[in-house]
This record gives C-alpha cells, sequence and structure tokens, in this order.
C-alpha cells in the first residue's frame, strides 16, 4: 500500500500539469492533443521503474521483463489503467468514434491471428532464453501472480494500444495515408521508450529494437485486423514475455 501511495504522490505533479495544458489546448489541434495523452502514458509507465514495480535486464544479448511479485499492487496498477483508458476513451468521443475495433466479419478469427501475432512479437526475443537459466533472467513467475499479471498486461496496454494505434495511428492515416501510418505508429512508438531505454534504464537499443518491432507488428494487425486484435497482440505478448513460462 505505502508502495502505491509513493508511487500516486511521484505521478501527482506532472500528471496536473498534463491535465493541465490537455485542458488548456483546443479540440482542433487533435495532433497536440494526442501527444499530450502519449506524456501522460509514458510519465506514468516510466515512474514505475525506480519503485521496482517492474524490472529489465540484459544477459548476454537476452532482453528480459518481470514485475513486482505483489498480485495487489499487479491488479491496481491494471484497474487504474483501465480507469484512464475509460476517462480518456469517453472523453475524446469525437475521435473514438471513428476507432474500429474489428474490421472483419469473424470477431474469433480476428483475435486468434491477434493471438498469433503475439507468439510473433515474443518468440524470436524467447528463443535465447533456452540457454539460459531463468535464474539469470529474472527469476521465476509464482504462480499466484499469473492471473494479476495477465489483469494488468490486458488492462495497461488496452491504454497504450487505444493511444498509440486507436488515436495516433487513426489520425496519421487520414494525413500520410496507410503505409506510412503504420511506419510511424511504429516509430514513434519506439521512439515513447527512448526514455525508459537510456535515462530510466541503460538498457539502450535493445528496448528500441523490442519496440520497434512490437509497434510496427501491432500498428500493420491494427490497420489490417483491427484495434482490438492488435490490443491482444500487445498484451500477450507482454504477458509471456514477464510470466517466466520459459
Amino acid at each position: 500500500m505505502l508502495l502505491l501511495l509513493d508511487y500516486f504522490l511521484k505521478l501527482l505533479p506532472g500528471l496536473i500539469v498534463v491535465v493541465a495544458i490537455y485542458l488548456l489546448v483546443p479540440k482542433e489541434m487533435t495532433l497536440l492533443k494526442i501527444f499530450i495523452l502519449i506524456f501522460g502514458f509514458i510519465l506514468m509507465r516510466d515512474a514505475m521503474t525506480p519503485l521496482n514495480i517492474w524490472k529489465f535486464g540484459v544477459n548476454g544479448n537476452v532482453l528480459w521483463l518481470r514485475f513486482i511479485d505483489d498480485a495487489f499492487i499487479l491488479i491496481t496498477i491494471g484497474l487504474l489503467s483501465l480507469l484512464v483508458t475509460l476517462l480518456i476513451y469517453f472523453s475524446n468521443r469525437h475521435l473514438t468514434s471513428n476507432f474500429i475495433w474489428f474490421k472483419t466479419n469473424s470477431k474469433s478469427r480476428s483475435l486468434f491471428i491477434g493471438a498469433l501475432a503475439a507468439l510473433l512479437i515474443a518468440i524470436p526475443f524467447m528463443l535465447p532464453y533456452l540457454s539460459i537459466p531463468i535464474t539469470d533472467r529474472g527469476g521465476e513467475v509464482a504462480l499466484h501472480l499469473l492471473l494479476p499479471l495477465l489483469i494488468l498486461a490486458l488492462f495497461g496496454n488496452l491504454l497504450e494500444e487505444v493511444l498509440f494505434r486507436g488515436f495516433l495511428q487513426n489520425y496519421l492515416k487520414q494525413e500520410v495515408g496507410i503505409n506510412k501510418s503504420i511506419a510511424l505508429s511504429g516509430l514513434i512508438f519506439a521512439l515513447g521508450h527512448t526514455f525508459l531505454a537510456i535515462t530510466v534504464t541503460n538498457l539502450g537499443f535493445w528496448v528500441i529494437i523490442f519496440t520497434l518491432y512490437e509497434g510496427l507488428v501491432c500498428a500493420y494487425i491494427s490497420e489490417r485486423y483491427g484495434l482490438a486484435p492488435a490490443t491482444i497482440s500487445h498484451e500477450l505478448a507482454i504477458f509471456i514475455l514477464s510470466a517466466g513460462l520459459i
């Protein structure tokens, strides 16, 4: 509980500034408002690192990710992310009314493709795990933490996809077309992890490589199959990488 309080207190000054700027910017300045929301998300995400709510590491050329072993904190941050997502979504109906969650008639098939894309994202970075003991890449994850971890992965990455694919990619598509919007969505997604890669941690280009790859895959899935499958791709990829299942 004290850790969560510390997290919220660290966020508060920055979030007040973000909200103030967002409210002052006219609705017509769509791109600026989108980037303000993305900046607020980056603030929320990167504030977790110094508090050890999540941890990254590199063993040789292998990137690993783990979250705090506290179910209450995982669920609380997941629900907070869901609350923020709903607030952003319903307060920007002039933009979210254009969201296309599914682009095919078969929703189950689209979600299945999203799940396959999650494997496409995760597996290239997990194959080296087979040659490195799990104790050297974050350690095992207790079984009772898997459901809270899944909740965090689902709701936390829903917020990220709504911002980067729902708001940003949809806006860019109208301005520069499909192909450039996919490329820019992936590149800006990676750019949004630069501080995490260079200043918040010392992992450098490994984080940039992973997030660029993940961003491009999710951007393509969003354009081809809809926002919901892209969200599933992102959510499950992070869950698979952080759950210590391999």
